[in-house]
């Protein structure tokens, strides 16, 4: 096997990333739009890794402040011992500083985050459920609220990401919805509904602020949302029906970084 280089993604290299990310269906409901990797390369990073002249895969990471996000780390099958995903890490996070991802259930990866310095925190469980029968009291949509959530995701996801946020909430299909504690972001596509990032002032809060952006799409079909395992909206949509799709592992530098009993992340933007 030839050389292998890691180095930042430039325009021309895009197509080659796409062709990667939907060999592993990351992008079956970005179809169309913007997407996630739009995101990293304007408000954190991507990177590609070369092998024998061709994309063999790709990191990207997002900042929250000075919390790092990394949001994929993927890397074709024939190229997976070639050492390429374990440089396009060293790259993508830095020394000595806060970090979270979500970890696949691979053991390999696992391991990898964990020498990386980070440790297993709780599950992050991907529910999907119905769409509920219609809008509730006392809620907000208008892209004006942007500002506001943005202040409250800073003090619950780990640090401030205005920017991203600003960028998602102009995104196609995606909808802010506000409640007198809480926040949360939704996006219709694929004849779905994604909820998140969501937060609250209080765990209840954040619940609300969920519940309220599933209300508001009425007849959206299906569900989906990630929650971090130590959040009180788990059981709760468990007991109205919910299903668990797949799991992850939040893994982090510190536990503390990120209040999981007041946030839910978006599964691609953390």
């Amino acid at each position: 096997m030839g050389e292998s280089v890691v180095r930042v993604a430039r325009d021309g290299d895009m197509a080659a990333v796409r062709e990667v990310a939907s060999a592993f269906a990351l992008l079956d409901d970005w179809t169309g739009t913007a997407d996630f990797l739009d995101a990293e390369r304007a408000f954190g990073t991507l990177l590609v890794g070369e092998a024998d002249g061709r994309i063999a895969g790709f990191g990207g990471a997002l900042r929250r402040g000075g919390l790092t996000h990394l949001g994929d780390l993927f890397v074709l099958p024939a190229h997976q011992s070639s050492g390429v995903g374990r440089e396009i890490l060293r790259r993508l996070l830095p020394a000595d500083a806060p970090r979270v991802t979500f970890a696949s259930s691979d053991p390999r990866a696992l391991a990898l985050y964990v020498r990386q310095g980070m440790r297993p925190v709780c599950p992050l469980v991907y529910l999907t459920g119905p769409s509920a029968d219609g809008p509730r009291d006392g809620v907000r949509e208008a892209a004006g609220d942007v500002g506001e959530a943005s202040s409250l995701d800073a003090r619950v996801s780990g640090g401030d990401r205005s920017e991203p946020l600003a960028w998602y909430a102009g995104v196609p299909g995606v909808s802010l919805h506000t409640t007198a504690g809480g926040y949360a972001f939704a996006r219709t596509a694929a004849g779905s509904l994604e909820v998140g990032p969501a937060g609250g002032e209080t765990p209840h809060d954040c619940v609300e602020a969920v519940r309220a952006a599933v209300a508001a799409h009425p007849g959206a079909g299906r569900v989906r949302v990630a929650v971090p395992g130590v959040h009180p909206l788990l059981p709760l949509l468990l007991e109205d029906g919910w299903r668990i799709g797949d799991m992850d592992t939040f893994m982090a530098t510190d536990p503390g970084l990120v209040r999981l009993d007041r946030y839910v992340p978006h599964p691609d933007l953390g």
